[in-house]
Formats: C-alpha cells, structure tokens, sequence
C-alpha cells in the first residue's frame, strides 16, 4: 500500500514539473541555445581527458594510443618543478583573492555613496574601459610604465628621492607577483563591480530612510544595511573564486612572465600545461595535468560551497 502510495506521489510530482515546463516553453527554447553551446563546448571534449590515461599518438588516435594508468600523473608529482608550479599557482591565485576580490565590493560601495552623478559616470566609465582591453594592451602599458628607460614609476621614484638608479621590475622575481596582482585589479575592478551595484540598487530606499532617522549615519549605514543585504551574493561569486583557486591565470602571466629571469615566480598550471602540451606536443602529460587541476578545482568548489551553505549562502 505504502509502495502504491509512493509511486502516486511521484507520478504527480513529475507531472507537475512537466506541467511548469510546458507553461514556461518560451523561456525553455530562449535556454536551449546556450545549453547546446555548453553542451558541445563543455561536455562532449571531456572525453579528450582519456590522453591523460594514454601515452596518446596522434597518428594513432585514441582507440589504438597503449593505456599507461596513471605514468603521467606519478610523472608530474615527481618532477622537480612540481613544488615550484604549485607554490607559484597558490601564491598568485591567493593574491588574486585578496586582493581583487574585495577590491570591487568596495568600488561598488564607495560608489553607492556618491552623491554627484556625473562624477560617479565618469568613475564608471574609466573603471570599465580596462575590462574590454586585452592583455597584450595592458602588458604594454605596464611595460612603457615600469620600463628602465623613462618609466613612468622609475622616474617618479627617481625624482621624490626613494631610488638612485632605475629598476627592472619585470625583470626581478620579487616584484613580478605584486605586478600580477595590481594588474588584475586594475583591469577588472570597474566590470567586477557591476554586479554589487546592481544588488545595491535593488535594496529598498526606506531601509536607508529609517535607518537615517534613527540617526545612523552614512558608513554605519554601510555596514547595516548594504554589506548584509549583498552578502548573499557576495557568498556566491566567493566560492566560484575559491572553485578557481588554482586558475591563477595564463595571458597575463605569459605576457607579463615572458622574462627568463622570472620564470621561477611565473611558472604555473596553466603555462606549464601550454608548455609541455602545445611547445613540446606532450599530450598525454598535458593533459594528466590539466585533469587534476580539474579535481582539485571541483573539490575546491564543493568544500567552499558547504561552508558557504552555513553561513545561509552557497550556489546550491
């Protein structure tokens, strides 16, 4: 009886959601472009992660290449760059935290303030216009700013006194990852912030209005009414940064690490999979790589997602 029960309750449950399916077709087929592009851009190639088990030949194919196991990844935990690519990947995607994921929700917040329409457009507008520059733009910029020969940087620093003789700062290890990290900032903070002004516009007015009448003024406001209210989506796009914790970047680095001098700080997943797999064609290595990146990214994703769910966030 119990079974019977069960199974009616099901079938009426499948039903309604196709009943809501079939009363939202419009929006379905609106979806449905997006969820073939993914589906062909993003599922069907996972079956190249089977190179990683293959000492894949290209002539060969997949079907004929000799299963090898797991020989590439013992491969990539045994070489002796392994330490240093996984230091470099943690260091600069930590950065790349700290650092560029506060820095929009404060653009956001401190714009929310501003009182003068035009200066916050203006404000907008030069902060956004990075975004839509490419990173062989912004690595030429930072060249001609910090370059020896009349930089900008070497010649204000020469000129308050703080230096005797101009630097190479693209050619020294130790300010390459300041140089990343700044970088970033400076390219994605205004689009970045986009989404955080728009989950501001939308808290409502008289919230603030009361908040004001009781005498709170314009930062304890901020701190009781706009950071809550955006949390929710705070939460969110933290453990989507978290679940790309070892995505440190590759354009920026190639362009910005392509001195020899820096390599020992620049190398990371992402250009050493660029290296062994597209300059030395190791496919199966490659690979191997980019898979447990993969892993370690959806483990990543999961665990921050639990701890987000605490706290009343979380993607799902």
């Amino acid at each position: 009886m119990r079974t019977a029960t069960n199974k009616s309750t099901i079938y009426k449950r499948e039903r309604g959601k196709l009943y809501e399916l079939s009363r939202q077709w419009e929006l379905q087929v609106m979806v449905l472009p997006a969820v073939i592009l993914i589906f062909i851009f993003s599922y069907l190639p996972m079956y190249g992660v089977l190179m990683a088990f293959q000492d894949y030949n290209i002539f060969e194919g997949m079907a004929n290449s000799p299963w090898v196991g797991l020989k590439h990844f013992e491969m990539f935990f045994q070489s002796p760059e392994f330490s240093n690519v996984m230091r470099n990947t943690i260091v600069i995607s930590l950065l790349k935290l700290c650092i560029g994921f506060p820095a929009p929700i404060i653009l956001a917040l401190f714009l929310n303030e501003v009182n003068r329409m035009w200066f916050k457009r203006l404000t907008q507008t030069v902060s956004y216009l990075p975004h839509f520059m490419s990173w062989v733009i912004i690595s030429g910029f930072a060249a001609s700013i910090l370059a020896v020969d009349n930089g900008s940087l070497n010649l204000l620093l020469e000129k308050t006194g703080l230096i005797d003789e101009p630097i190479n700062f693209l050619s020294t290890s130790k300010y390459f990852w300041v140089i990343l990290a700044s970088a970033n900032v400076w390219k994605e903070i205004g689009f970045s912030s986009i989404v955080y002004l728009a989950a501001i516009a939308s808290i409502d007015p008289q919230i603030y209005e009361a908040a004001a009448v009781d005498g709170a003024s314009r930062f304890k406001r901020m701190f009781i009414i706009t950071i809550p209210s955006i949390m929710p989506i705070v939460m969110v796009f933290f453990v989507l940064a978290i679940g790309n914790l070892l995505s440190a970047g590759f354009e920026d680095i190639l362009l910005l690490g392509s001195s020899p001098v820096v390599q020992d700080v620049a190398q990371v997943i992402d250009t050493y999979v660029y290296k062994y797999g597209i300059q030395s064609s190791r496919l199966s290595y490659a690979t191997a790589v980019g898979l447990f990146k993969s892993a370690i990214s959806v483990v990543l994703l999961f665990g921050a997602n639990k701890m987000a769910r605490k706290y009343g966030g979380g993607l799902w």
